[in-house]
């Protein structure tokens, strides 16, 4: 059987490791755990934020090398339309 605080595969997509890491939340915050599952968790969601964040600053390059103006990377935020 797999161990569920294995390290998550670089492969996992970033809604994948987000829901993870809700979950390791969720159990966390249930409290009354003993402490060595309580460690474990925590060791799980530092793996999966990092995961999460590195994915997030991977695709913030990609869409600021995809924004150019006058053949120049310009760096634009994101600023989603108000419905």
């Amino acid at each position: 059987m797999a161990d569920s605080t294995a390290a998550p595969s670089p492969a996992l997509p970033f809604e994948v490791c987000l829901e993870e890491l809700e979950k390791v939340v969720k159990e966390l915050e249930a409290g009354d755990l003993p402490l060595e599952r309580s460690l474990e968790l925590f060791e799980k969601g530092m793996r999966l934020s990092d995961t999460c964040r590195k994915q997030l600053e991977e695709a913030e390059t990609r869409v600021e090398m995809l924004i150019r103006k006058e053949g120049k990377i310009q760096p634009e935020p994101y600023r989603p339309e108000k419905a």
